[in-house]
């Protein structure tokens, strides 16, 4: 006998589920669509495994029963499922519901995600469409993004945190992303900032843009606070999965493994040659780096900012590693404000994250300057260097050319903690560069010659012989050898290898005080 009362239970569940799950009105779908952005849950099923999907709080809504609007999920789908087989936790703003603004029961539905995503140990991933703090809930809007941010600081470090920008993301909206740990923005259809250009405008007399003020264009390479951009959503959640695969689901794991299709053996001659004759010539850094990665996959980070270092992940023998290397083609690799500040934050994911760190040392120093020195490089370099000192996974430093002065202790020289250091042939170990160094320990010498031109090349050339070289530093054992460049890969997959079960503990305390 077929239970009536239940029957019409379930049709009312099925009722309510199929509102829940259509979203906003039909209009706020076709404007949806009309700006060139996927839906909510579009970007999801697009995002997960197929079928893996488990979704939370669907028929959530406002607490406030005398709300004029209740619709179901309030404004966010929340759950958890799989990419590439492996767990995450999902939060999707959805515009077409009260444009995707945050109030009691969206903030709710948050707090119980990211609880979960810290208690079980996986990534979360935040879909951000939305029109920040709901303004009719007022301060319990602002509570809400309160305990947010909360859970951001206490999952930093736990677990991975990914934040997709995929249309406005304003006011005090923005700090939940920059507390996580990777921000992909969409190129003219996401933007992000505190103060929209109308504000500017009253405020500064500025007129801005919206892409100009926050678009995808102007974080990635200006404020550096976007770390991956994409021409569109399906290929920027294209590549979430992508730097998901490089990394653990959370602090306690070590990274995903994959089968090299790349000989653990493999000679990379192109390395003997890749350095042009004149020390004062550029080469591609990136191209040493993929010569040396497994399949040449690098996959970089803050590509279009702060380009005088290189960032990023790659895999040696199918095991992940984190990448820093100067580029000798950009201000000759200097390091600069923004670039210990990039590399620095990169150094301290990676050691979050059981990622061992290969760092390409090729630096002629700190870019000078007033503006660097006023800007403070001294505070900024520091945090690289903090950075490095404080990480405590296998690290191992390459010097490929000029490793000079402070810079070159910063980038994870033996001084500070590096497991193992190499140095080709043409690594050039000094405090600071031949001419540099013959102009102020020679000055009078040169000055008093019968001819100060040849006298000051004689003595650079003189310097660069006695000094600009491994062969001191490998004397003292400040660096572990010097190797062929063809070498490179198969010493590093080695020293890896060995370093796998290294063991370091930091002194107990409370924490350290970065150098902010």
């Amino acid at each position: 006998m077929v239970d009536s009362s239940l029957q019409a239970k379930l049709a009312d569940l099925s009722s309510k589920k199929a509102e829940a799950l259509k979203g906003g009105s039909d209009r706020a779908i076709q404007r949806q669509y009309e700006k060139g952005k996927m839906l909510a849950r579009e970007r999801i099923d697009y995002l997960l495994d197929d079928g893996s999907f488990h979704e939370l709080d669907l028929l959530a809504r406002s607490k406030n029963p005398s709300s004029k609007e209740r619709p179901y999920t309030d404004g966010v789908i929340t759950g958890w499922g799989t990419i590439d087989g492996r767990k995450v936790f999902v939060s999707s703003q959805d515009f077409t519901i009260m444009g995707g603004s945050l109030g009691e029961t969206f903030a709710s539905k948050m707090h119980k995600l990211m609880d979960l995503a810290i208690s079980v140990g996986a990534p979360v991933i935040g879909l951000n469409d939305g029109a920040g703090a709901r303004i009719p809930e007022g301060v319990v809007s602002l509570d809400g993004y309160g305990g947010i941010f909360y859970r951001n600081v206490q999952a930093s470090g736990v677990v991975p945190q990914l934040s997709v920008i995929m249309g406005p993301c304003a006011g005090g909206a923005v700090y939940s992303p920059a507390m996580t740990d990777f921000i992909f923005m969409v190129r003219e259809t996401s933007h992000m900032f505190i103060t929209g250009p109308d504000v500017v405008k009253t405020v500064t007399g500025e007129e801005v843009t919206l892409e100009e003020l926050g678009g995808a264009g102007s974080h990635s390479t200006k404020s550096g606070v976007a770390t991956f951009t994409a021409a569109d959503e399906k290929a920027v959640l294209d590549d979430v999965r992508y730097v998901l695969s490089f990394l653990p689901s959370n602090n306690l794991e070590s990274p995903p493994f994959e089968v090299a299709g790349d000989d653990p053996s493999r000679e990379c001659d192109m390395l003997d040659s890749v350095l042009p004759d004149s020390p004062n010539q550029p080469y591609d850094m990136k191209a040493v780096v993929r010569e040396v990665l497994d399949d040449a996959d690098f996959c970089e980070y803050h590509a279009n900012w702060a380009p005088s270092i290189v960032c990023g992940f790659g895999r040696l023998d199918g095991h992940s590693v984190g990448v820093v290397a100067n580029q000798p083609m950009v201000l000759a690799g200097v390091l600069d404000i923004e670039s210990a500040s990039k590399a620095a934050r990169f150094v301290r994911t990676c050691d979050a994250f059981n990622i061992p760190l290969v760092t390409f040392v090729d630096v002629p120093g700190f870019l000078p300057g007033v503006d660097q020195e006023y800007g403070g490089i001294i505070r900024h370099g520091a945090k690289l260097l903090y950075a490095y000192c404080e990480a405590t996974v296998p690290r191992i430093q390459v010097i490929t050319r000029k490793a000079y002065g402070g810079a070159y202790v910063v980038m994870d020289s033996k001084g500070i903690g590096s497991d193992l250091s190499y140095a080709w042939p043409s690594a050039e170990l000094a405090v600071m560069g031949p001419e540099g160094a013959t102009d102020i320990v020679y000055r009078r010498e040169i000055q008093s010659s019968a001819d100060p031109a040849a006298r000051r090349a004689e003595l650079i050339d003189q310097y660069k012989a006695d000094y600009a070289n491994p062969w001191i530093a490998a004397e003292r054992g400040y660096v572990d050898d010097v190797i062929a460049p063809r070498d490179t890969r198969r010493k590093l997959i080695a020293g890896f290898e060995m370093l796998r079960t290294k063991k370091e503990e930091l002194p107990a305390r409370k924490h350290g005080n970065v150098p902010l």
